[in-house]
């Protein structure tokens, strides 16, 4: 494992998803969302996260990757229907559904920001 930089990477890969989302709504791109497990950092978390995060013996951390599991399901979710909802000319479901989906990606990012700290804190 790289140290801090390791979960920063996964943060990075959610956000990368949400600016394509994000620039999909702005008319700048076609992104199609996928499921949960099929991003990069849901592969990472249904791949090898579960052993990495094992791997800083810190009981807490194993419990946080736990608690993101689902809201980084619900985001995807919410992330789906806010593109649904806008080619469907919803333009206030989309908007909710957008809201929904930036309170998801910020518990997303705390979490993996929260990971990160423990992983600075495993001794070597």
């Amino acid at each position: 494992m790289a140290g801090n930089a390791f979960f920063l990477i996964r943060i990075n890969d959610h956000v990368q998803y949400l600016k394509k989302i994000n620039r999909t709504l702005e008319g700048q791109d076609s992104f199609q969302s996928c499921t949960h497990t099929e991003c990069k950092l849901g592969k990472w978390m249904y791949g090898e996260g579960e052993a990495e995060v094992v791997a800083l013996e810190n009981p807490r951390a194993k419990e946080i990757f736990e608690e993101l599991k689902e809201p980084h399901e619900h985001f995807h979710q919410a992330s789906a229907d806010v593109l649904a909802k806008q080619l469907a000319g919803d333009k206030d479901g989309a908007h909710q559904s957008m809201t929904e989906m930036h309170k998801l990606s910020s518990v997303v990012y705390q979490k993996l920001l929260d990971l990160d700290k423990l992983s600075s804190k495993k001794p070597s």
